[in-house]
């Protein structure tokens, strides 16, 4: 008879997925799919998985998670097709879903932050995808889903501390948008948050990131002075007079305060000087 809850993260060879596997696999059955990534083939854990041409629900019939974990990324069709199959198989079965969203469900709304329970609204095509993700989600039963809206997340190896990295080594020009406030994590509270959330079984919308807001030029020429002693030229980007935001603030499901933090935090939290 297993004992251990057995969860299966969809796209563990991400950045997100790879540090929740780290998370969960000392306390959880945990198992994840990887793609073209093979330095995962060795780890028994991890199931080879292409979205583009293996079937998901085979994958779900091998593994008969109680907990799926969707952190995938790929085309959008793809994608959408496969989250239908996801709320197909939760609908049957003993099985809980968890999805990883954005901010970027909110990003037709500028003139103040965005929470749990707001109507989602989005001018990009990346926003509208995740917004008819989330909608097949929250068709499910309530005791079926949780929804985790996540801002920019940093962290060394984090896609956004790379790039950064990358243009100050080129000395290329950075973008900042000077009258965009956001709020940001990083990965090792994210994942934190997540295992909570599971452990308490926490259902329906939560947003994850920090409690406060940050300009992003400030946010940028801090992360560019904690990296080095760097001198980039910034080119300022300005999308409107008035000060916009994209941010996902909790209020309706905040979690414990020992789990939440600032975006100061964020910035000194695994991002070291470079040599």
């Amino acid at each position: 008879m297993r004992q251990k809850q057995r969860i299966l993260i969809l796209g563990a060879s991400g950045f997100i997925g790879c540090h929740l596997f780290k998370e969960l696999s000392a306390y959880f059955d945990t198992y994840g799919t990887y793609c073209k990534t093979n330095t995962f083939k060795v780890n028994k854990r991890y199931v080879h998985y292409d979205a583009e041409s293996d079937d998901v629900v085979e994958l779900l019939k091998m593994l008969k998670p109680d907990l799926i974990i969707s952190a995938m990324r790929g085309p959008k069709q793809v994608l959408n097709t496969v989250h239908e199959h996801l709320c197909s198989f939760v609908t049957t079965e003993s099985c809980t879903l968890y999805v990883l969203s954005s901010a970027n469900v909110f990003d037709a709304y500028s003139k103040y932050p965005s929470y749990e329970n707001d109507k989602t609204l989005s001018e990009s095509s990346y926003g509208r995808y995740q917004i008819h993700i989330e909608n097949k989600v929250m068709r499910l039963p309530k005791e079926k889903w949780l929804i985790a809206r996540v801002p920019m997340v940093f962290g060394n190896g984090s896609p956004r501390f790379l790039e950064l990295r990358n243009q100050l080594f080129a000395q290329e020009p950075i973008e900042v948008f000077p009258h965009l406030s956001i709020n940001i994590t990083y990965v090792d509270k994210l994942v934190q948050q997540l295992h909570y959330c599971l452990n308490r079984k926490k259902m329906g919308v939560v947003h994850l990131g920090s409690s406060d807001l940050i300009l992003h030029e400030d946010l940028t020429k801090a992360l560019v002075d904690r990296l080095g002693n760097f001198h980039p030229l910034y080119k300022r980007v300005y999308t409107t007079n008035d000060m916009r935001y994209l941010a996902v603030l909790p209020r309706d499901n905040k979690l414990p305060k020992h789990l939440q933090f600032s975006a100061q935090e964020v910035i000194e939290h695994h991002l070291e000087p470079m040599s």
